[in-house]
Protein backbone atom coordinates (compact mmCIF):
# COMPACT_ATOMS: atom_id res chain seq x y z
CA UNK A 1 0.00 0.00 0.00
CA UNK A 2 2.96 2.19 0.66
CA UNK A 3 3.90 2.59 -3.15
CA UNK A 4 0.28 3.70 -3.62
CA UNK A 5 1.04 6.72 -1.67
CA UNK A 6 3.86 7.57 -1.93
CA UNK A 7 3.23 10.18 -4.73
CA UNK A 8 0.71 12.26 -2.69
CA UNK A 9 1.81 15.19 -2.16
CA UNK A 10 1.73 17.04 1.16
CA UNK A 11 1.68 20.72 -0.71
CA UNK A 12 -2.00 19.29 -2.29
CA UNK A 13 -3.48 18.22 1.06
CA UNK A 14 -5.36 21.21 2.04
CA UNK A 15 -8.71 21.37 -0.36
CA UNK A 16 -8.14 25.04 -1.20
CA UNK A 17 -4.54 24.32 -1.97
CA UNK A 18 -5.87 21.67 -4.17
CA UNK A 19 -8.60 23.87 -5.45
CA UNK A 20 -5.65 26.92 -6.34
CA UNK A 21 -3.82 24.37 -8.69
CA UNK A 22 -6.71 23.05 -10.41
CA UNK A 23 -7.73 25.98 -11.72
CA UNK A 24 -4.08 26.78 -12.35
CA UNK A 25 -3.79 24.06 -14.68
CA UNK A 26 -6.82 24.82 -17.05
CA UNK A 27 -6.06 28.47 -17.10
CA UNK A 28 -2.82 30.19 -18.08
CA UNK A 29 -3.51 32.28 -14.99
CA UNK A 30 -5.75 33.50 -12.87
CA UNK A 31 -5.99 36.88 -10.23
CA UNK A 32 -6.30 37.07 -6.64
CA UNK A 33 -10.86 38.11 -7.16
CA UNK A 34 -10.96 34.66 -9.47
CA UNK A 35 -9.31 32.20 -7.22
CA UNK A 36 -11.33 34.16 -4.07
CA UNK A 37 -14.66 33.85 -5.45
CA UNK A 38 -14.20 30.14 -7.18
CA UNK A 39 -13.00 28.81 -4.06
CA UNK A 40 -15.00 30.30 -1.33
CA UNK A 41 -12.71 31.63 0.80
CA UNK A 42 -11.14 34.36 2.34
CA UNK A 43 -8.58 37.13 2.01
CA UNK A 44 -6.59 35.41 4.73
CA UNK A 45 -7.24 32.10 3.42
CA UNK A 46 -6.43 32.56 -0.07
CA UNK A 47 -3.01 34.35 0.90
CA UNK A 48 -1.34 31.81 3.34
CA UNK A 49 -2.37 28.83 1.06
CA UNK A 50 -0.59 30.82 -2.17
CA UNK A 51 2.17 31.65 -0.42
CA UNK A 52 2.88 28.00 0.48
CA UNK A 53 2.65 26.34 -3.00
CA UNK A 54 4.81 29.66 -3.63
CA UNK A 55 7.02 28.78 -1.16
CA UNK A 56 7.49 25.21 -2.93
CA UNK A 57 7.86 26.71 -6.42
CA UNK A 58 4.49 25.42 -7.81
CA UNK A 59 3.15 28.71 -8.63
CA UNK A 60 4.52 32.16 -9.66
CA UNK A 61 2.98 34.86 -8.08
CA UNK A 62 3.02 38.32 -9.77
CA UNK A 63 1.72 42.17 -8.72
CA UNK A 64 0.51 44.54 -10.77
CA UNK A 65 -1.26 47.80 -10.77
CA UNK A 66 -3.86 48.22 -13.45
CA UNK A 67 -4.69 52.04 -13.32
CA UNK A 68 -4.22 52.78 -9.94
CA UNK A 69 -5.64 49.61 -8.39
CA UNK A 70 -3.70 46.77 -7.31
CA UNK A 71 -3.72 43.27 -9.19
CA UNK A 72 -2.10 40.17 -8.18
CA UNK A 73 -1.77 37.29 -10.77
CA UNK A 74 -1.10 33.72 -10.19
CA UNK A 75 0.27 31.12 -13.03
CA UNK A 76 1.13 27.45 -11.91
CA UNK A 77 4.86 26.88 -12.72
CA UNK A 78 6.46 23.67 -14.83
CA UNK A 79 7.39 22.28 -11.55
CA UNK A 80 3.97 23.27 -10.33
CA UNK A 81 2.11 21.41 -13.13
CA UNK A 82 4.49 18.31 -12.98
CA UNK A 83 3.93 18.12 -9.31
CA UNK A 84 0.47 18.64 -9.63
CA UNK A 85 -0.30 15.80 -11.88
CA UNK A 86 1.58 13.42 -10.24
CA UNK A 87 -0.40 13.81 -7.23
CA UNK A 88 -3.59 13.38 -9.38
CA UNK A 89 -2.11 9.95 -11.17
CA UNK A 90 -1.25 9.09 -7.46
CA UNK A 91 -4.62 9.82 -6.26
CA UNK A 92 -6.49 7.78 -9.37
CA UNK A 93 -4.20 4.82 -9.01
CA UNK A 94 -4.90 4.40 -5.16
CA UNK A 95 -8.65 5.11 -6.02
CA UNK A 96 -8.40 2.42 -8.96
CA UNK A 97 -6.41 -0.14 -6.28
CA UNK A 98 -9.36 0.68 -3.36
Amino acid sequence: MKNLIQNINKAFDHRIRLGIMSVLMVNESADFNMLKELLGVTDGNLASHTKALENENYIMIEKQFIGKKPNTRYIATAVGKKAFQEHIEALEKLIQKS
